[in-house]
């Protein structure tokens, strides 16, 4: 995840502090990792060097004095054109399950236990998605969807594989 875009669409919302947006990241999209305080600050410090924002000003309070930031028309441009331009979906064709069944069997070891392997992990991450999903929100429930669609895309990559193996087996031993 792009905790830059993250960070400057937040702040096309209207403007905000540091704290306040480390805190609506994590809300959003920080459930797996939240960003660490010092990580939000050199963000926003390469956003206002960039152009993309600016700190409108700074405040005293009961602690520091706290900047707060706005997005300026070019940082508006720049994420529209970083939310309009379509993803290029993530490839695996050098993925650890694909390597680790390749290097198996260069080794004349046990590919079906590193597919089983694998599988068992993959069944234990779908059934703790499923579980979270129970109580969730939309917007998470939606975040758990993905990463499930996901996973079952890697088990019948896993399950076809393991058909495959003696074939596979063939071409990587020639």
């Amino acid at each position: 995840m792009d905790s830059t875009h993250a960070l400057l669409g937040l702040l096309t919302t209207g403007p905000s502090h540091g704290y306040d947006l480390k805190q609506s990241y994590d809300r959003f999209f920080g459930i797996r990792k939240p960003l660490a305080y010092g990580q939000v600050y050199a963000v926003l410090a390469r956003l206002v060097r960039d152009g993309l924002i600016l700190a409108a000003g700074e405040e005293s309070g009961a602690g520091p004095e706290r900047k707060r930031y706005e997005v300026t028309s070019t940082g508006k441009d720049r994420l529209s054109t970083w939310m309009f331009t379509p993803e290029v979906p993530s490839e695996y064709l050098q993925s650890d399950i694909f390597a680790k069944t390749v290097i198996a069997l260069l080794r004349n070891d046990d590919a079906v236990r590193v597919l089983d392997g694998q599988r068992a992990e993959h069944m234990l991450r779908m059934r703790e998605l499923t579980r979270l999903k129970l109580e969730a929100d939309l917007m998470h429930v939606l975040m758990y969807d993905l990463a499930l669609f996901h996973i079952e895309a890697d088990l019948r990559w896993i399950d076809m594989t393991e058909h495959r193996l003696a074939q596979l087996r063939e071409e990587v031993l020639a």
